[in-house]
């Protein structure tokens, strides 16, 4: 995360004419990766970090808290692992933290009870509440950004529906089970017996905000880049088409993306009002101009 926000801040040291900033941040960043790539992996994923005595936390050799799901998201969304690494990390994630029974996304596993260690005010909250083991949405949208960042868009969609709130409350019983509102995120869904399936906080605009960007962004790759709108789904094969209206400012854009071959990413044809956008490009330029346009993108 610190290498991603060291990384965002760059350009606009640059623009300022501050070099001295430039250098530091990206010699940091740069040292900061080789000490994550030369100490934090633990086989199988990234460790969470270690306690003053030296003692990893987040690995497999942790008496509680083995794997936490934040090191190995941003592992990929950072660009920072390598792309071996970053397949084995998430594959952890889906082994380890994604209940498919419970219909959970686990922040990490297991949750801290008894432990020699202090983490800190996380072991605060009861085994499997909140930052304690329990889901915690923000950080499993980041997990449908990382997966969708490899490509792996079954497992991005997949992710993406377990967070989704009306999925919790499909039935009479899951409505008992959940307690709080289907047309809303939670925060955080409790994970531990006998509150298996309970949602905690709602209307936490962090979770909301994130498991927003993690359907527009990742999944139908819908991002603005300046004047430009940049189109780069990451979709499940079976899904034939999709369509989304963009407002920008005085301008309407109908954005229709097809997928006649079945294929989870790739643009093989784009065209703005008709007319062909250079090949292979997910870039379509953007007027605040009082007109309704259209867009289709054809996926292969």
């Amino acid at each position: 995360f610190l290498i991603t926000c060291l990384n965002d801040m760059l350009p606009f040291a640059q623009a300022r004419g501050d070099q001295l900033r430039v250098e530091k941040w990206r010699h940091h960043a740069t040292s900061l990766q080789a000490a994550i790539e030369a100490q934090g992996w633990d086989g199988q994923w990234y460790r969470r970090g270690y306690y003053d005595d030296g003692t990893a936390l987040g690995s497999s050799q942790s008496d509680q808290c083995q794997i936490d799901s934040v090191s190995q998201s941003w592992s990929v969304i950072s660009g920072a692992a390598s792309l071996e690494r970053a397949r084995i990390a998430m594959a952890a994630v889906k082994e380890h933290l994604v209940d498919r029974q419970s219909h959970l996304v686990l922040l990490f596993t297991p949750p801290f009870d008894k432990t020699t260690h202090d983490p800190g005010y996380i072991k605060g909250y009861p085994p499997g509440i909140r930052e304690n083991g329990g889901q915690y949405t923000h950080a499993a949208a980041w997990s449908v950004f990382a997966f969708a960042r490899l490509g792996q868009a079954e497992k991005a969609a997949e992710l993406f529906s377990i967070l989704n709130p009306i999925n919790h409350t499909s039935t009479r019983a899951a409505v008992q089970r959940y307690k709080v509102e289907p047309y809303v995120v939670a925060a955080d869904v409790y994970t531990v017996a006998p509150h298996v399936g309970r949602g905690g906080w709602t209307w936490y605009t962090g979770s909301a905000g994130w498991l927003y960007r993690a359907g527009i962004e990742a999944i139908l790759g819908f991002r603005l880049q300046g004047a430009f709108l940049l189109i780069d789904p990451c979709i499940p094969t079976a899904w034939p088409r999709f369509e989304i209206t963009f407002k920008y400012g005085s301008a309407r854009y109908d954005i229709a993306v097809e997928n006649p071959e079945a294929v989870s990413r790739g643009v093989a044809y784009a065209e703005l009002d008709g007319e062909a956008l250079p090949q292979g490009t997910m870039r379509v330029p953007l007027t605040d101009s009082d007109t309704h346009h259209r867009v289709r993108v054809v996926l292969g």
